[in-house]
């Protein structure tokens, strides 16, 4: 049974954070470290109880390869790293997260490429100092070279418009928190999981109007590799549009798209998008 995180106990964890400084393991090379980080509002510490409440599960993953890159998900409770971050397309508010959970423009979140989900982390804009506390609950971004991409409300309380250069660093107590909340834990050593059952992939449909869209490469023989993997779900076909190699699932009536969507989340920990007659819709609209 996932174990809540009172009230009381968020704002204690929360202002206790305005007043610590994170250990000098894993500080960047460049000396932005170094510098005495503006702490984030009294109005965030008091209402955000979204931070540390549960999660549907939480999430690592497998060591991964993106555009011929590979990304390694592992614990760090000492990240604190500097980079370029950007801002999660409003119009995936409503979508899953690789975690489970529902992407809410309004809510302090955030992704990344390899911390786990969820994590607590302090983002501090490098042009005017701003900080907020987001939870990281999704995967990406996997553009250009930006380190994380923030919820339109974790950007606007910093003050990004756009791109900005950030320091990243993760908070060591309120990570815990919500890992033991969301595996039901008060701090000791988690007991070893039993496996559970394989979710046996959808079978391929013949006709259907929807496609379940896995994922979007710049390179070709990335998204060949990953819809030849695909194939053990449905129609996998690799689309090109403009300069993006995109891998979906096609032709599926809703049951076995809505199936395809369960299983690549439960066996793959993807987070993957649905169309309809070509159109986006809502993944869970089905």
């Amino acid at each position: 049974m996932k174990k809540l995180v009172s009230l009381a106990a968020l704002a204690a964890i929360l202002a206790g954070c305005a007043t610590s400084q994170q250990n000098g393991a894993g500080y960047g090379s460049d000396g932005f470290g170094e510098e005495t980080l503006t702490t984030e509002s009294a109005e965030q510490t008091l209402n955000n109880a979204y931070l540390l409440s549960a999660a549907p599960r939480y999430y690592i993953g497998n060591a991964y390869k993106v555009e011929d890159v590979q990304y390694i998900p592992a614990e760090d409770l000492t990240y604190n790293q500097t980079g370029v971050a950007g801002i999660v397309p409003a119009e995936l508010n409503g979508t899953k997260t690789s975690n489970g959970e529902t992407f809410d423009i309004t809510q302090m979140a955030a992704t990344s490429k390899t911390l786990p989900l969820p994590t607590i982390a302090r983002v501090t804009n490098m042009d005017n100092g701003q900080s907020v506390v987001v939870r990281v609950n999704n995967r990406g971004p996997f553009v250009n070279t930006r380190i994380m991409d923030l919820s339109p409300a974790a950007a606007a309380r910093i003050g990004m418009n756009g791109t900005a250069k950030v320091q990243v660093q993760v908070l060591a107590d309120e990570s815990i928190a919500v890992k033991n909340a969301t595996i039901g834990t008060t701090g000791a050593p988690a007991a070893e999981p039993v496996a559970a059952e394989p979710v046996q992939p959808a079978p391929v449909a013949t006709s259907g109007d929807y496609s379940v869209q896995v994922a979007a490469f710049y390179a070709q023989d990335s998204a060949n590799a990953l819809a030849a993997r695909m194939r053990a779900y449905g129609d996998a076909q690799v689309i090109h549009e403009g300069d993006m190699y995109k891998v979906r699932i096609e032709n599926l009536d809703a049951p076995k798209a809505r199936g395809v969507i369960d299983a690549l989340r439960s066996s793959e920990g993807m987070a993957p998008g649905l169309l309809k007659n070509g159109r986006w819709i809502n993944a869970d609209s089905i």
